[in-house]
């Protein structure tokens, strides 16, 4: 709603406050003219009072929204509620309001639109109040402003420098006069944003939307949307903007809410814009624990105070290559360097090109003829360049970001330092994505096997943190394939001794999916190479095929024998295509050579995995150094691109102030010699321990595949484990249901549903009817070959749940092995291992106090290649408030790598029904897998979700939602200010767990803070980033980080804290358990191809089987 002063107290202060002249009254008895007032209630509560315009005056030049209610100033949507609402809304019981017509939405006129370009042009910013503690920015640049024919001139907020912009006078409604026919003006934003157009009278959200808290308004959505978020408010009177806390979509006291209406269009997913959300601001930083400083691999980066100007490019004729574009471009600068003032642009090989000063044009069109040296024999070929002006992009924006005085980050500025960064590195290096390798450069190397080798190399990112902009530098390694003749690559991919052998139709059909995109050059022309990328391989020997060559059809054998003078050898073995499948370009094996600087993106076997963890792990103190090494290398300073821009690059690590939180104390079962426990450096273990509940299982049985160990072997296991389960608290029966099963590993299946069956039988004829078969015990025949099998079958089908172990690990034994063993075990029964002591004596804040359900989601994505396989979807539930120990899951498999959980309806409503009918006041949901710029997608719709299935579960129930995005891969590395102090580091040199960094490298504005909650094994600890995208519960930093610790020693499989929150933890485990039910076997021996291809769409998602009721109550993915 527009108010004579601007949409949230714009003359005088917040209306929260009192004595607020413009829009938004809040609970202070402020003289409202025109706002809306929350007076603390929801309309839903009882004895809700005020729904609408405040308790002041009466309205002096406000229009009621669509569907509201008006009665004397008190402006008032209907909506159904419960309980006495003093003045407030026409279906509550005692409500005093009277219902009145709404007038219909006004379109702005031409003149207004005019208007409102020339506001946008002008750039006018208006300021926003940092959190705290940064120092003021400069004052904001004046902006001359004139007042448009039909405009009025509204005045700038109370202690801002921006001066007033012109606003649309309001039309006036059909017998109203035109002092009283105020509407809703689009708020301004930052520079080079519009304004946001009145939401329509309807939204489609099912759920009833919670009032807006004090001192916010409510920004509408667009037409045709319904998402709503909350608006800064105003600072208040004789406050700068800079000392005003932030106010956005942040939890409030008790009796106090927050709006949230966020709905999906039905059919398609909400944009995904940063505009569309205002991400929760910092609520203040941390101060729990025991201080102290990291080094973390980020580097400031200082950038003049200049201009930056952007150009549209297109190239005829266009090219995906961004590869091929940079050589054109290149080819371009240096041939008309005149052309464009001697000027250094940056590209970044798509649509965009940059440059520290104007170009000599404004558009303008190059012609070049090149000949492109991958396809010398094609000649020269002609290429159109179009260069346009775009934009004209200052720094302006950027500072006051970085100062937190404007909440939307200058993305365009940011993507041109970094294409500026990246230039010269593009030219040297071989880049994939933001990282760059080599084969030399950054070391050696090594040899993973199969064909395949590591190269080392460096993640590169430019970003905002509050110390300014930094350079995130980080250590890298990669696959790549080996340069060498495909031959050879052939060998030694399907490890071949006998190359006079024929390949079998498997050994083709691997060969062909491992080589397809790969693209490789040929060796039989002296005077030239040429260069083909590989579609697919033929099905028939090389001596089969033939070709049509001038009406005849000839022989490749001897074509090449004839016109190249090559006779060709390995003729047995099929023959590589390349171009159009439909005529295909035959290429024979020996004649090719694989191109150097080609990655490898299948999937890694075992053996590659081991190699290049070998090869990559490095401890923090070598890892830093390397660091910095790659810094000293690229010599930023020295670079003729930064030069161009002004960027310059600090040469030390940031220095970073942190804290480490302290370890939560365990409690275990009173009959144990320890009844609870505290952990040393995020580790401890089970002796003189009892788990708090243990499992009790009757009925399980053991079979084996292993055939290289005896069966008094597998019998000495089984007791061993069944020992070590009831001497830590679990109830297992001492003898199996049925004897020790042995059976070959190529009869699996059938070895499976055989013992299943018998077991049902015995226990049939002992007058157990109704009874089952509670575990099965599976020793494997290898890791790989039949896991995911055996878990569909059983998880599935049978309803059985199974522990499956190597056949090395059963050879070796050892009390820790089968420790760890009996707590998944007890964990996959319904048992409970241990539990926090604060959980139990309800001290862990905005948890305990109040029942509380804790959710994790993850989603998994197929292996690259894998066209038409599905994502799968998993979110896990808390079952046990308040210990929150226990997750129920519920799996879903969606469209091919799509993000969002498309029906976390079902998701979120399934898992809990029961529960929260119980009472269920707040949710606490922790996301996995989100990267920065899903961000707003997933708040538009998975937060609408929640909503809609707690509003599906009973009518009016609104739990108060904390949703938390947790990231575990980015490139930020956190290491010991002192490597060799013993008090700064855990026994592999890592950062202690418990080290919580919210200063410095995090965002500027935003909830955000890294936690390494783990002890290193080896290599370099990676903190997990979480980040708060939307809090109606009020967490402060301290509350937050604090239970997201203590949560991370309550993972069920070991007696050690784990890198990010259990809930997200089970939700990866439990997705990747579901691919197994649609693949054969996702741990194959790198099989995939080695490209990705486009996903069809009209290929339909392929269904989960469903989970056995009695396996999915338990948490059988552990």
């Amino acid at each position: 709603m527009s108010t004579r002063g601007g949409g949230g107290g714009r003359r005088g202060g917040r209306g929260d406050q009192g004595g607020g002249r413009g829009g938004g009254a809040g609970v202070g008895r402020g003289r409202g003219r025109g706002g809306a007032a929350d007076l603390s209630g929801h309309p839903t509560d009882a004895a809700a009072r005020g729904g609408g315009g405040g308790r002041g005056d009466r309205d002096r030049g406000g229009a009621p929204p669509p569907g509201a209610v008006q009665r004397g100033g008190h402006f008032q949507t209907p909506m159904q509620g419960r309980g006495a609402g003093r003045g407030g809304y026409p279906a509550v019981a005692q409500g005093r309001g009277q219902q009145v017509t709404a007038p219909a939405p006004i379109q702005p006129t031409p003149a207004e639109v005019e208007a409102l370009r020339r506001q946008v042009e002008r750039k006018a910013v208006v300021s926003q109040a940092p959190v705290q503690g940064p120092p003021s920015a400069p004052a904001a640049r004046p902006q001359m402003q004139t007042k448009a024919p039909g405009q009025v001139a509204q005045p700038a907020p109370a202690g801002r420098t921006s001066s007033s912009f012109p606003v649309p006078a309001p039309a006036p409604a059909p017998g109203q006069a035109p002092a009283a026919a105020a509407r809703t003006q689009m708020q301004a934003k930052a520079s080079g944003h519009a304004a946001v157009p009145p939401a329509p009278a309807r939204s489609s959200s099912s759920f009833p939307a919670r009032a807006p808290a004090p001192g916010q308004v409510v920004v509408p959505a667009p037409a045709g949307s319904s998402s709503a978020v909350p608006a800064r408010a105003a600072a208040p009177p004789g406050q700068a903007p800079a000392a005003a806390p932030r106010q956005e979509m942040q939890g409030k006291a008790p009796g106090q809410t927050t709006q949230m209406a966020l709905a999906a269009p039905a059919g398609r997913l909400p944009p995904a814009s940063s505009k569309a959300v205002v991400l929760p601001a910092r609520p203040g930083y941390g101060t729990a624990g025991r201080r102290c400083r990291v080094r973390a691999n980020h580097f400031l980066v200082q950038v003049a105070d200049t201009e930056i100007y952007h150009y549209d490019v297109a190239i005829t004729p266009e090219s995906v290559s961004r590869a091929r574009n940079r050589w054109i471009m290149n080819e371009l600068v240096n041939l008309y360097k005149e052309h464009l003032g001697r000027r250094l642009p940056v590209y970044d090989g798509r649509k965009g090109l940059f440059t520290a000063a104007p170009l000599p044009f404004k558009s303008k069109e190059f012609v070049l003829m090149l000949t492109n040296p991958e396809r010398a024999s094609q000649g020269e070929k002609e290429y159109k360049v179009a260069i346009k002006d775009a934009a004209k992009i200052d720094m302006y924006s950027l500072q006051q970001f970085l100062a937190g005085r404007q909440r939307e980050m200058p993305q365009e500025i940011i993507q041109a330092l970094d294409i500026a960064l990246r230039e010269c590195p593009t030219s040297r290096y071989t880049s994939i994505s933001r990282s760059f390798f080599s084969s030399q450069e950054f070391g050696p190397g090594g040899q993973l096997g199969n064909g395949v080798e590591c190269w080392r190399g460096y993640y590169q990112s430019l970003r905002p943190t509050q110390m300014g902009l930094s350079l995130n530098i980080d250590i890298s390694a990669t696959a790549f394939y080996k340069a060498q003749p495909i031959i050879d690559f052939i060998v030694e991919y399907l490890n071949i001794r006998n190359t006079s052998k024929r390949l079998s139709d498997q050994e083709r059909i691997k060969l062909k999916k491992a080589l397809k995109g790969v693209r490789v050059e040929t060796t039989h022309r002296r005077d030239m190479s040429m260069r083909y990328k590989i579609t697919g391989l033929t099905s028939a020997p090389l001596n089969d095929l033939t070709f049509d060559q001038n009406g005849t059809r000839a022989s490749v054998v001897q074509y090449f024998q004839r016109q190249y003078n090559y006779p060709l050898k390995y003729t047995h073995w099929p023959c590589l295509q390349a171009g159009n499948p439909t005529r295909p370009t035959y290429l024979p094996m020996e004649v090719c050579n694989i191109v150097k600087g080609q990655r490898y993106s299948s999937k890694l076997n075992e053996n590659q995995v081991r190699n290049i963890l070998r090869l990559a792990c490095e401890r923090p103190a070598d890892r830093e150094e390397r660091t910095l090494g790659v810094l000293k290398k690229n010599n930023y300073t020295a670079d003729d691109y930064t030069k161009e821009f002004g960027i310059k690059v600090n040469h030390q690590l940031a220095l970073v102030d942190a804290r480490v939180l302290p370890a939560p104390k365990l409690k275990y079962h009173d009959s144990g010699k320890e009844k609870d426990c505290n952990p040393s450096v995020g580790q401890w273990n089970m002796i003189n321990k009892k788990m708090v509940n243990g499992g009790s299982i009757k009925y399980w049985a053991c079979l084996t595949f292993a055939s290289r160990i005896h069966p008094n072997e597998i019998g000495r296991f089984c007791e061993d484990l069944v020992m070590m389960c009831n001497s830590i608290g679990m109830q297992i029966n001492t003898q199996p249901c049925v004897q020790i099963n042995k059976a070959h590993q190529d009869n699996v299946e059938a070895a499976i549903r055989g013992i299943h069956g018998h077991s049902a039988q015995v226990l049939a004829q002992q007058g157990l009817t109704g009874q089952h078969l509670e575990l099965l015990i599976i020793i494997l025949p290898d890791m790989t070959g039949s896991y995911g099998m055996i878990k569909r079958l059983c998880e599935t089908e049978l309803g059985v749940i199974t522990q499956c172990c190597a056949p090395k690990n059963v050879m070796k034994g050892g009390k820790q092995f089968l420790e760890n063993l009996a707590l998944k075990i007890n964990a996959k029964v319904g048992g409970r291992n241990t539990v926090l002591e604060d959980a139990l004596n309800r001290r862990i804040p905005l948890l305990t106090d109040v029942p509380t359900i804790v959710f994790g989601a993850d989603v998994t994505h197929p292996s690259p290649g894998e066209a038409t396989a599905p994502s799968i979807a998993a979110v896990v539930a808390s079952m046990d408030w308040p210990q929150v120990t226990k997750y129920k899951c519920l799996v879903s498999s969606q469209g091919h790598r799509v993000e969002i959980i498309n029906d976390l309806f079902k998701e979120v409503r399934d898992p809990v029904k029961g529960i929260v009918r119980g009472g269920m006041i707040r949710i606490i949901f922790y996301r996995d897998g989100v990267s920065e710029g899903q961000f707003s997608q997933v708040l538009l719709y998975e937060v609408d979700a929640i909503r809609k299935a707690c509003a599906s579960l009973e009518e009016g129930y609104l739990p108060k939602i904390t949703f938390v995005v947790v990231q575990k891969r980015h490139h930020t590395r956190l290491f010991p200010e002192n490597h060799r102090s013993r008090d700064q580091t855990d026994r592999s040199g890592n950062i202690l767990p418990g080290t919580v960094v919210d200063t410095t490298i995090c965002h500027p504005s935003e909830f955000d803070f890294y936690l390494c909650s783990h002890s290193g094994i080896q290599g370099t600890s990676r903190p997990a980033h979480y980040h708060v995208l939307f809090d109606e519960n009020g967490f402060s930093a301290d509350a937050l980080q604090t239970l997201t610790y203590n949560l991370c020693y309550t993972y069920a499989r070991c007696t050690r804290s784990v890198s990010i929150v259990p809930p997200a933890y089970y939700a990866h485990l439990a997705a990747f358990r579901a691919r197994y039910y649609i693949e054969d076997d996702i741990s194959d021996q790198g099989s995939s191809t080695g490209t990705s291809r486009t996903y069809d769409q009209s290929v339909p998602v392929k269904q989960l089987p469903c989970i056995k009721e009695n396996v999915q109550q338990y948490m059988f993915y552990c």
